[in-house]
């Protein structure tokens, strides 16, 4: 077997282990959690609790000057106000997360976008959570029309501001930014200008395994 891999050999791929039994000791609002007993490659059956979650999408809004809207939102579990970017919850199963994504921008920052393309895809938390997350870069920003969305929680509370990209990444690596969509939005799109430029990324309605969707 040769040492070195080709760069499509890298590659995630989709797999699943006998589950034994599964039950679901809680049910919350959008989420729940799972208890599966799990059958490993030696057969021994082993438990493994996670968050059972419907999916987000977040949104790396970039305007003229190469700025990035951002929204700082309290997040009780981690007991920290975070910088991020426009997100939320596939609440409709099926739903087109494109579509998902210019109302999230809508509704966080009253602004729409004319030029969407996907900029990352990833699995938040894979060892204790099925959650998905898709990453659009939204360009060409306009204020929204009408008037703006009332916003309730947590969101009540948000600030909203326009950061230049060179000091998102700079904040990510020096450990003053921690939220994973800011952290994987800001440096995908730092290594997409790097390389092939924006034009090398994904359309926006780019096939998604992990929530497919109805274009």
């Amino acid at each position: 077997m040769g040492m070195g891999n080709g760069i499509n050999d890298i590659e995630d791929t989709p797999e699943s282990w006998e589950v034994v039994a599964s039950r679901t000791p809680f049910e919350g609002a959008k989420t729940s959690v799972k208890s599966d007993q799990v059958r490993m490659p030696d057969s021994a059956v082993v438990r493994r609790d996670y968050q059972v979650h419907p999916g987000s999408v977040c949104v790396l809004a970039l305007d003229g000057e190469q700025r990035v809207l951002v929204i700082k939102q309290f997040r009780h579990p981690v007991r920290h106000r975070l910088w991020e970017l426009p997100a939320g919850l596939l609440d409709v199963a099926g739903e087109n997360p494109l579509h998902a994504a210019q109302r999230e921008l809508y509704e966080e920052a009253h602004v729409k976008a004319e030029d969407w393309r996907v900029l990352a895809d990833f699995f938040s938390s894979p060892g204790g959570s099925d959650e998905a997350v898709r990453i659009f870069l939204a360009r060409d920003l306009a204020e929204a029309e009408g008037a703006r969305y009332a916003v309730s929680d947590e969101e009540a509370d948000m600030e909203v501001a326009r950061v230049p990209l060179a000091d998102l990444v700079q904040g990510v690596l020096a450990g003053r930014l921690g939220n994973p969509g800011l952290v994987t939005g800001v440096l995908a799109l730092s290594a997409a200008l790097a390389t092939g430029g924006v034009d090398s990324l994904r359309p926006a309605l780019a096939p998604w395994p992990a929530r497919p969707y109805e274009a």
